[in-house]
């Protein structure tokens, strides 16, 4: 069961609320709810209805959509300091896809009513917003280029570094299962399984029990090419 967290948790983390008043800080504080959520747990199902923006304060999540064969396409990763649902600020729509918690999650949400009625207030939120909308878009493009340009070694590399980052720990449990993440790095898990053994052969990583890896020379593994 989600269980509520500090109230300041959030807020500073996410780039729409940067270069905010303290007044508007607050504001936007209290409207925000926060909860921390179990890892294996649905935020959202497609179908439901998108009415609040998610934040990701801690943790990951990943968003998946059904394919036609019943099998899950996993879509992105959430992580700290990742957005989700900007579009319920502006219109009221339903989730195409399903999020599900795959370590515990420290997450806020902020209602479209309550959001909307900010926006009136304060014109500088509206434009931070709008600006991360943009980045996103760009971030997805930039995402799509790097699948083309950059190696298997460097995405894997980069994922190991930015999960541990994400989840404030090292050693730490990998959250995504192989074939899952084989799917976000457009591989084999096959392929994944043999770079992960001849890291911890060259030290750069150490795999442990429990599906959990250290990262033991995180200054190599961004050389990986």
């Amino acid at each position: 069961m989600a269980t509520l967290v500090d109230a300041h948790h959030c807020v500073p983390l996410v780039p729409i609320f940067k270069n905010l008043t303290p007044a508007q800080s607050q504001q936007i504080e209290a409207i925000v709810r926060h909860r921390h959520v179990p890892a294996q747990q649905i935020l959202y199902q497609a179908g439901d209805a998108v009415d609040a923006l998610t934040i990701v304060a801690k943790g990951q999540v990943k968003v998946v959509r059904p394919a036609e064969n019943g099998k899950e396409h996993l879509l992105y990763l959430l992580q700290s300091g990742d957005i989700n649902g900007e579009a319920a600020l502006f219109n009221q729509l339903e989730h195409h896809s399903t999020a599900t918690t795959l370590t515990p999650t420290t997450v806020c949400t902020i209602a479209r009513v309550d959001f909307q009625q900010l926006l009136t207030r304060n014109p500088q939120i509206a434009v931070n917003v709008m600006n991360t909308l943009g980045n996103r878009l760009l971030s997805l493009e930039a995402q799509a280029t790097k699948t083309n340009t950059e190696s298997v070694a460097e995405r894997l590399a980069d994922y190991l570094i930015e999960t541990s980052a994400s989840l404030q720990a090292n050693p730490f449990t990998l959250p995504l299962k192989n074939k899952d993440l084989a799917t976000l790095l457009g591989t084999t898990p096959e392929t994944i399984s043999r770079y992960l053994k001849r890291w911890e052969s060259h030290h750069l990583v150490k795999k442990l029990p429990g599906h959990q890896l250290q990262i033991l020379d995180a200054a190599g593994l961004t050389l990986i090419e």
